[in-house]
């Protein structure tokens, strides 16, 4: 078995790790969310965590790892009488974001359950992560009706297959860690808030800080066992400070005080609903068992605001999390000063360093990283862009995006599940039925009793049991939605600057990207203006960067129209080869206009009849202001195969707000 990283040489990282210690010592806190840029230690620390966990005594033989001091009445493989359990040590599970439902929840034997009425129930991974870690690396990239059943039994403590009305129940208790990247798209709300804690991390700009973490990589790749013998001792200590503060935190006492300043923290930054008041509690009565103290102080509550919050506040995907430190102390000060509270406003550093409720976990060796935490990462950093051509304006804010109408697809395709167009999926409603292609997951049971029927006398049925066989069985077709693939094609030129609509234009697209994000859509961004077009950002799940390229776009120039339409037809090109299930809509942004080079508005229509050919779905947004009109977007529209709308009909209230299907050619709608 790989010798895992040491939990104590992960270099920096203080809040990181802070946040994993904090659930070793109290799972009710409700896990921890990781987000930050790649090659962050972040898996590396999670993997790190389980060596330190204690044993956990479990009833022999039982595959839900039933507590033998108190087992699960309801397990499949009970009852079990109480007694003396065995040891082993608490597991760490990952869940592959690629997983099938019957991989994280069980699969059930259909054919026996029906032919036999015996519940005849393969565990999953939720099952082996009971009393555990469940980590979900990529949590962001999860499949939505995954996401459905991790919540579910993260909330209720148990998972529950139910299949044609036979069903299995048991415990699913474990500690839910997650790490994402950001530029890869967002968590939806709900899932968010199912995480005790959030943790941003990012690389130490600190070049002594930086040697440091390659000198340690390196010599753990050399020799992973000699490595890890180095750090034996603090890995040891660490482990026995986890038990310690186990054994201290039915002891501690969260004061009235405390709960007033956590009640008034939570009110002042406007959180939904009462999970991050509890969550708030947990986590600062955990920092001070871990800090070794019967008593939450106030820098518990900050600290514990400081993990609790930040994700809990954000409205919408181009909100940054985060929370404002001044408002949190003025908070915290007005709500403080009882007799709960220490009087004195710098405690005493104590052994464990200043701050945190002397909850920073302990700085093992002697590296450089000794001195200091990781630099945070600065989210949301970076200028504007300069204006760098003749007539080019500088970025123009976006105006307030509203709720947009919806565009779907036309036909029934089979990508990702989602929620914009229709698409036959593992969820949704049952259309009809077919022959099973590998495993039954989803059966049709009248179709399976009407192809079992016939066979019933020949197969010798002398009881009311029905005898059915592998063949009889019929895998229920179902429909639902898939997300697409929305690639914006944004006009810049000078044309949109001039009658100073492109406020306006960046509105009616960040309510697009909106929209893309609840639908869970990839999206892309190309731009042209000027000499050419450019790819501003290729197709990703994550809208709040799209956002962000859309909001440092600057204008001026001439219109290169056909340029814009070929660099789009290239991008859904080389994106059809890596994911050719995924179906394509594309969004033109434009007045229609084409200036510049030898024949420009002849070789658009070219360009836009590509789009035709391919049976591409598209609809051009007419940006197209002023009295006299010239309608060469509705032209432009009907190159495309598409259709054509106004600023105005994007909106969902707008008397034109019936639901959208984007007019395309049917060749790959079928």
């Amino acid at each position: 078995m790989t010798t895992p990283f040491p939990f104590s040489a992960v270099v920096g990282q203080d809040d990181l790790r802070l946040a994993l210690l904090l659930n070793a010592v109290s799972p009710a806190v409700g896990g921890v969310l990781v987000r930050g840029e790649k090659g962050t230690a972040k898996s590396t620390a999670v993997r790190a965590l389980s060596a330190l966990m204690p044993q956990v005594p479990v009833v022999p033989g039982c595959r839900f790892s039933c507590d033998p001091g108190a087992p699960d009445p309801a397990c499949p493989d009970g009852p079990h009488e109480p007694g003396a359990g065995v040891p082993r040590p608490a597991r760490m599970v990952e869940l592959p974001v690629g997983a099938s439902e019957d991989r994280l929840v069980g699969a059930l034997d259909i054919e026996r359950a029906l032919a036999e009425g015996v519940k005849a129930f393969e565990p999953g991974l939720l099952a082996d992560a009971h009393r555990g870690i469940l980590y979900v690396d990529e949590v962001n990239l999860l499949h939505d009706h995954l996401v459905d059943l991790l919540l579910d039994a993260a909330a209720m403590g148990a998972s529950y297959v139910e299949r044609e009305g036979v069903s299995v129940r048991h415990a699913a208790r474990f500690l839910l860690v997650g790490t994402m990247n950001p530029e890869e798209g967002e968590l939806r709300p709900q899932l968010l808030d199912r995480f005790g804690l959030t943790v941003e991390v990012a690389a130490s700009r600190e070049p002594e800080q930086r040697v440091e973490v390659v000198r340690r990589r390196l010599a753990y790749d050399d020799d992973p066992t000699a490595f890890a013998a180095r750090w034996a001792e603090e890995e040891a200590d660490v482990r026995r400070r986890i038990v310690a503060a186990r054994e201290l935190l039915p002891s501690v006492r969260l004061g009235d005080a405390a709960l007033r300043q956590i009640a008034a923290t939570c009110a002042a930054f406007e959180v939904d609903g009462m999970r991050a008041d509890i969550v708030m509690a947990r986590t600062a009565t955990a920092l001070a068992a871990w800090a070794g103290r019967t008593d939450v102080l106030a820098e518990d509550v900050r600290q514990a605001a400081l993990l609790a919050l930040p994700h809990r506040r954000r409205r919408n995907p181009f909100d940054a999390p985060g929370l404002d430190e001044d408002k949190l102390d003025d908070t915290l000060e007005e709500f403080g000063g009882s007799e709960d509270d220490d009087p004195d406003p710098d405690p005493d550093p104590g052994p464990d360093g200043p701050g945190g409720g002397g909850g920073q976990p302990p700085q093992s060796g002697d590296g450089p990283h000794d001195g200091g935490p990781a630099a945070s990462d600065e989210a949301g950093a970076g200028g504007q862009p300069q204006a760098s051509g003749a007539g080019e304006q500088t970025p123009v804010r976006a105006a307030e995006p509203f709720r947009a109408k919806v565009l779907s697809v036309p036909g029934v395709g089979e990508g990702a599940a989602g929620r914009r167009s229709r698409a036959r999926t593992e969820q949704g409603r049952t259309t009809g039925s077919r022959r099973p292609h590998g495993a039954l997951t989803k059966l049709h049971l009248a179709a399976t009793v009407q192809a079992a029927a016939p066979h019933q006398r020949a197969r010798g049925r002398s009881g009311p049991g029905l005898v059915v066989r592998r063949d009889d069985l019929r895998q229920a077709v179902r429909e639902g939605r898939e997300g697409n693939l929305v690639l914006f094609a944004v006009d810049a030129s000078g044309s949109m600057a001039a009658r100073q609509r492109m406020g306006a234009v960046k509105g009616a697209v960040l309510s697009l990207l909106l929209d893309a994000y609840q639908r869970r859509d990839k999206v892309g961004l190309v731009t042209f203006r000027g000499a050419g077009a450019e790819v501003a950002l290729p197709p990703t799940s994550s809208v709040d960067a799209a956002a962000a390229r859309l909001e440092a776009l600057p204008t001026g120039g001439r219109t290169p129209l056909a340029a814009g339409l070929l660099k789009a037809h290239e991008v859904l090109r080389v994106e059809r080869l890596r994911d050719p299930a995924r179906r394509a809509l594309v969004v033109l942004v434009t007045d229609g206009r084409a200036t510049g080079g030898p024949e420009p508005v002849a070789l658009a229509g070219r360009a836009a009849r590509l789009f035709a050919a391919d049976g591409v779905a598209s609809v051009v947004v007419d940006c197209e202001s002023g009295p006299v009109r010239l309608g060469l977007a509705g032209q432009l529209a009907g190159e495309l195969g598409g259709t054509a709308v106004t600023l105005d009909e994007l909106r969902a209230d707008s008397i034109a707000g019936l639901v959208r299907d984007v007019q395309g050619t049917s060749r790959r709608a079928a």
